[in-house]
């Protein structure tokens, strides 16, 4: 695997990957997957996902026609975003943080066991806490039918 910055985007990707990019551009970065899984929907709208456990990330592909990268998820404690160590940031920073980038907290949702869900609809992006500790985050894009990305 070739070293893989760790910086979470917003609507763009992570590190050197982008929304978009195909399976095969992953993998020459990131070598091949610990674990793939593959989801498919009534629609045949199918998902295929890369697991890195041992990297703390899975990434994600969507589409019919053509399968392209569509959401990642990281519980990899040394993840930036916006230039922060994401996973040393408590969840009034994490909101704060967001806020000074232009974005509203769209939705807050508490578990029955001290979990926690903040999600950002217009960066397609949701921070999962677990007793106040970010566990992971995951985001993404919308894709189509056709493996295109989806305006938001």
């Amino acid at each position: 695997m070739q070293k893989l910055t760790l910086d979470i985007k917003p609507k763009e990707g992570f590190g050197e990957l982008n929304f978009g990019d195909h399976t095969d551009k992953v993998i020459s970065i990131l070598g091949e997957a610990e674990e793939l899984e593959s989801i498919e929907d009534d629609d045949e709208f199918n998902t295929t996902i890369l697991n890195y456990w041992e990297h703390g990330f899975s990434v994600f592909f969507e589409g019919v026609e053509k399968s392209v990268l569509s959401c990642f998820e990281t519980d990899a404690p040394e993840s930036t975003l916006y230039g922060k160590r994401v996973f040393d940031l408590d969840e009034e920073q994490i909101i704060t943080l967001m806020e000074e980038q232009g974005y509203e907290v769209a939705e807050t949702e508490e578990e029955g066991n001290r979990e926690r869900r903040i999600s950002y609809d217009d960066a397609l992006i949701d921070f999962f806490f677990h007793e106040g500790e970010l566990l992971a985050v995951n985001w993404g894009v919308l894709v189509n039918e056709q493996g295109e990305i989806e305006e938001f």
